[in-house]
């Protein structure tokens, strides 16, 4: 029999489907995993398990689903705002916004089976939401305790009332001619200009020296910065001044017949969007019930302005369809380099031709693929975005490739497609620190996580699960200028009952030099407490009652203890306490392949692995075994003093296993079933190859 030693020096592969565990010559393989649930994968390749949630507050209904969704208004300024049916709630700092004993809360229109065909942008304190079955509504903040939703006002400001032209006649030549005149508003702050007033028309002649004619008119309403003057030549209006009084004097001035009062296209007042976005200072909405192939672009500068002239200036709104072989909606609007619109059958390019600037006159729309996108709002991350397939349930990221000329979708969940073959996404959300994720809440209740670096060809997925509860929505704040923190909606069996929770998923501390493993949390749906003298009692568990749950104190584990009135009682006080439900951090690695001179790469051998090698960090309670019912533990605790934690482990440990003799496998399961931190750097087995 030979005896070999097998290096695996990154886990940077991720989870690897069985469709792919023949395909020994890819090089995920040889850094990929069978499975890896609730382990986190580091962009260097290191397998960590995942911190654990801490409870914020049950969702407002228990039989009703709800999405969160980020409000960032700066890096210093973020929270998580719960839609739900027909109402909105508010955290921050894994807290509840508060207005008395009861969660602050508006009425909104959107009803439960909406709630995630939602999408939405948000410029400083308004976010804009869209639905083909509601108006476009904008969420105001005002305060910390007034927030104000209604639907988007696409209306031109209201023009000047009273409009009227007087001639002054100074010679006795009678006059011969009509002068008809409009005005408009322009309004302080975005600088929208208003329609046309009504006309008002005089006669005089104002070739003759000395003759003119005064327009006035009513102030218009409070925050007028100027009125513009039109005089009629031709049939149409052209511009002949402004002023920011209530009256102008025309003394024959010459209009300026490029420059036209605006008009109004109403094609959205009853005809609501599906998607929005922003893009070169317009607010761009498409995909609209009735027409589902239009894109629109409000005026430059404006929020709501969807008025033009005749003849058309750069600066007007853009109304365009997308001429397509199918009639297929557009679903999501994703601004990058340019403009990518996202249907169910295809992603087409919006750009500006022979310019730099997309206007009226300008713009262009080319097909770049046709995958088709699901109607989960995609991810912008750097130059790419990442969006879901329609038909088949995977992942695509999509970005420019200048060998191509155009923008190029690839799948980035090839080598873990067994996950989404049979399960769909229905969240989306993404983490840039402390490791850049894309998360991923699907249908079957599980977190699928992508540690995502793909300058560096990192795409490695893993699997987060929770005990009793089901991942329904996800979404990512950042928090205490620490890191991005992940904030989910879990729907879970708590004593009996089905419940909806609201929680956040805990900062992985240990992996810092220098910080008290204490502090971190490897617990679901539970609290983390830090008393200024220790006790043996731990309470606000009122959501955990009657549940069995795991305790870490002062960093070492105590035993599972039962909530009874909301509360635990430990066997020794400790000042720091992590009490939830317990996780189980489990990863698989893959069949054994052995490079070298076996042209079969010892597939169809027998093999034993009878030790193992791993290289960790700060570390405890690590497990390993050829099975889930054959495990061993590390023998840790060495001259600690009685009654104290044992020290985390930063070096290579030996740890012997129990034979066992497979065909064609050779793998071994790591498992961490304790609150304590696992981070495997590198794993060395040690294989016996039999006939």
């Amino acid at each position: 029999m030979a005896q070999v030693r097998l290096y695996s020096r990154s886990f940077a592969g991720g989870e690897i489907s069985r469709d792919m565990w023949g395909r020994i010559d890819d090089a995920k393989y040889q850094s990929g995993l069978a499975e890896c649930v609730n382990f986190l994968v580091r962009p260097q390749g290191v397998l960590e398990n995942r911190p654990g949630t801490t409870f914020i507050r049950f969702a407002k209904y228990d039989n009703r689903r709800c999405r969160l969704v980020p409000f960032v208004f700066s890096s210093t300024q973020n929270m998580v705002i719960e839609l739900g049916h027909q109402y909105a709630r508010f955290h921050i700092l894994g807290l509840t916004l508060m207005n008395g004993a009861s969660p602050y809360e508006i009425v909104t229109p959107w009803a439960e089976a909406d709630l995630f065909d939602l999408r939405y942008v948000q410029s400083a304190d308004v976010m804009t939401f869209t639905h083909p079955g509601y108006p476009p509504q904008e969420l105001r903040r005002f305060g910390a305790l007034d927030w104000r939703i209604g639907a988007t006002d696409f209306a031109p400001t209201a023009p000047p009332a009273d409009v009227l032209a007087t001639a002054t006649v100074a010679a006795s030549m009678p006059p011969s001619i009509t002068y008809s005149y409009v005005v408009t508003r322009v309004r302080d702050g975005d600088g929208s200009e208003s329609t046309a007033s009504a006309a008002s028309s005089v006669t005089n002649n104002l070739f003759v020296t000395g003759n003119k004619n005064t327009i006035t008119w009513t102030a218009g309403d409070a925050g007028t910065r100027e009125y513009l003057v039109y005089k009629m030549i031709g049939g149409s209006y052209g511009f002949i001044g402004r002023t920011s009084g209530l009256s102008m004097v025309d003394d024959n001035i010459a209009p300026d017949m490029s420059r036209t009062p605006p008009l109004y296209d109403p094609s959205l007042a009853a005809n609501w969007p599906a998607a929005v976005a922003y893009l070169d200072q317009r607010k761009v909405f498409a995909g609209a019930a009735l027409k589902p192939q239009n894109v629109w672009m409000t005026r430059v500068g404006t929020e709501n302005g969807l008025t033009y002239s005749i003849p058309v200036r750069d600066d007007d709104r853009i109304s365009v369809r997308v001429a397509a072989r199918e009639v297929n909606a557009i679903r999501h609007l994703v601004p990058m380099q340019d403009l990518l619109l996202l249907t169910s059958s295809g992603e087409w390019r919006v750009t500006a031709s022979n310019s730099d600037v997309i206007t009226p006159t300008t713009i262009s729309v080319k097909p770049q693929s046709y995958i088709g996108a699901s109607r989960v709002q995609p991810l912008l991350i750097g130059r790419s975005a990442i969006f879901c397939g329609e038909r088949g349930g995977h992942m695509y990221e999509i970005g420019y490739n200048w060998q191509a000329q155009g923008y190029q979708a690839a799948d980035i969940t090839l080598r873990c497609s067994d996950a989404f073959d049979i399960a769909r996404v229905v969240d989306l959300a993404y983490q840039k620190a402390p490791y850049p994720i894309v998360w991923a809440a699907m249908d079957n209740g599980d977190l699928k996580g992508m540690t995502y670096v793909p300058e560096q060809q990192v795409y490695a997925w893993h699997t987060q699960r929770t005990k009793s509860g089901a991942f329904e929505s996800v979404c990512v704040v950042q928090e205490y200028d620490l890191s991005d923190l992940p904030y989910v909606v879990v729907r879970r069996q708590l004593g009996g009952v089905w419940r909806r929770c609201i929680e956040r998923i805990h900062w992985r501390v240990v992996g810092s030099e220098g910080i008290a493993p204490a502090y971190a949390h490897f617990a679901d749906c539970g609290v983390s407490v830090e008393r200024g003298a220790p006790s043996s009692f731990v309470g606000g568990l009122e959501h955990l009652e009657g549940e069995t749950v795991c305790v870490q104190a002062d960093g070492a584990v105590m035993p599972p203890r039962r909530v009874v009135g909301g509360s635990v009682t430990l066997d020794a006080p400790a000042k720091i306490v992590s009490v939830g439900l317990p996780i189980v951090a489990q990863a698989r690695t893959l069949p054994v392949f052995l490079p070298g001179g076996d042209p079969a790469f010892g597939q169809g051998r027998m093999k034993n692995i009878n030790k193992l090698w791993l290289r960790v960090r700060r570390s405890s309670g690590i497990k390993a075994g050829p099975s889930l019912d054959a495990l061993r533990e590390v023998r840790q605790r060495r001259d600690e003093p009685y009654g104290t934690p044992a020290q985390l482990l930063t070096e290579e440990v030996e740890l012997p296993l129990e034979p066992s003799w497979e065909q064609g496998g050779g793998q071994v399961y790591i498992v961490q079933d304790q609150p304590l931190p696992l981070q495997v750097l590198a794993v060395t087995a040690e294989v016996v190859i039999g006939g």
